[in-house]
């Protein structure tokens, strides 16, 4: 095995072609791996098959160029396992409703591979999960079947960190953190992920690579709630909290900078801390600052909502019945990805209060509201901004131009601080202090 991965002789499939899984299979393509991508879902495969990407990290023609070297194998059936010594497993792991851990696809895939692994198969899970995961769900599974763990199968357990859009860090260059059940499945695993990322982070458990990857989000998602609540707690007192936080940056230790919001989204800020939070309590532990930082940050959609019908009141206008354009609904800039997005939160409460709302994403162009309904964006016509009672900036994607949407629009809830270099305080009249993440701004001309 160790052989077949230095040599570049083993191949590798990724179980879930996903934000992790696609990026993932493009990188062992492209280090010389035969990789095969399956999927369940055979709508995305046929489209894969025709060179069309729905991730917006891989193009067109970087997924044509792998499957131009014939060494990129996609299916939608199970039975292709049969050919892989290394399969890893990119599949969802969502919250239920009662904010309890959805392990039903990591199952679905290991009944996959249960049925079509070879003898000697080295497995690796990626999805975010809680610590025991990969104790219990993959090695239970396998050793149940009759594999001697070291010798049939290795297990290993390398977290994903994903940043949809971040030109930056990308799957080769993000360190990999891998911790395996043994010795020999840690010693597979770093040689492995090490054939195609620059830096490999060994770890002695799985459960401390598992508990990695949910202490960085926590930690994200703890200190994001803080800075909105301090944003909240500026407002009350009058005071700037963007300046006040340029002012806290300067000190060059001891500061991390965070900044305010309409909320939190994507897979891992808003669900991770959650996955923490349950396994603590089957311990008897209850994390009170993962609990209140979920509230706090669950909160902030309904208080952009507050802001707009503030906003519209100071300008005689009712919620009910007003135009209202969302500016980007993708839960961050430049990406195409509406998972657990604070605009979709914003968009449902403002219909619920009777606004007419529509929205502007030419990233993320359509959506699925609660009632499963398509909702499809406006164009971006800047003219038509000014036919909107109010433009609540959401998501200022790169596509926006931000002085154009200043410059049309009759009022504007910015929820990001995004037009403060746009424009000068003497072009701006301020309606109401809204020295917050939400600050209302209406052009003193109009």
């Amino acid at each position: 095995m160790k052989t077949k991965f230095m040599n570049k002789e083993a191949k590798i499939a990724i179980i879930g072609l996903g934000y992790v899984g696609l990026p993932l299979a493009v990188a062992f393509v492209e280090k010389g791996f035969h990789t095969i991508g399956y999927d369940t879902s055979a709508r995305k495969i046929d489209s894969l098959m025709y060179g069309v990407s729905d991730i917006a990290d891989i193009s067109n023609q970087t997924l044509q160029g792998c499957l131009d070297t014939g060494a990129f194998e996609l299916s939608s059936r199970a039975a292709i396992l049969r050919e892989a010594d290394a399969i890893i497993i990119c599949v969802p792991t969502p919250l239920t409703e009662a904010m309890e851990p959805d392990m039903s696809f990591i199952k679905h895939a290991m009944e996959d591979i249960i049925a079509n692994a070879k003898q000697e198969v080295f497995i690796s899970l990626e999805s975010t999960t809680y610590p025991g995961t990969t104790r219990e769900l993959i090695c239970g599974p396998m050793l149940e079947k009759g594999y001697t763990l070291g010798q049939d199968f290795f297990a290993c357990y390398s977290p994903e960190r994903v940043d949809p859009g971040n030109k930056q860090f990308h799957t080769l260059n993000t360190p990999k953190v891998v911790g395996g059940v043994d010795v020999r499945s840690k010693e597979l695993g770093e040689i492995l992920y090490g054939q195609v990322i620059d830096t490999i982070v060994p770890v002695n458990s799985t459960e401390v690579a598992e508990m990695s990857k949910l202490l960085e989000n926590t930690f994200r998602s703890i200190n994001i709630a803080f800075i909105n609540e301090m944003a909240l707690l500026a407002e009350k007192m009058e005071i700037d909290i963007w300046e006040t936080i340029e002012a806290a940056s300067s000190k060059p230790f001891g500061f991390m900078k965070f900044t305010p919001g309409p909320g939190i989204g994507g897979h891992c800020i808003p669900l991770d801390p959650m996955y923490l939070s349950w396994k603590a309590k089957s311990k008897n532990f209850y994390s009170r600052f993962i609990d209140l930082a979920h509230e706090t940050n669950h909160l902030m959609p309904e208080k952009m909502v507050d802001h707009a019908a503030e906003a519209l009141n100071l300008h005689q206008k009712s919620i009910n019945g007003s135009k209202i354009l969302l500016v980007g609904m993708a839960y961050k800039e430049n990406s195409n990805d509406l998972r657990e997005s604070p605009g979709l939160h914003i968009y449902e409460q403002l219909c619920t209060r009777g606004a007419d709302v529509s929205f502007c994403d030419p990233e993320a162009p359509t959506f699925r509201d609660t009632a499963g309904n398509m909702q499809e964006s406006v164009a971006v016509d800047y003219e038509a901004f000014a036919a909107y009672d109010l433009v609540v900036i959401v998501t200022p994607h790169k596509a926006f131009d931000l002085a154009q949407i200043g410059t049309k629009s009759q009022l504007i809830l910015d929820t990001k601080n995004t037009l403060k270099d746009s424009f000068t305080e003497k072009k701006w009249a301020y309606g109401k202090v809204h020295n917050t993440q939400a600050m209302t701004k209406e052009l003193s001309q109009r």
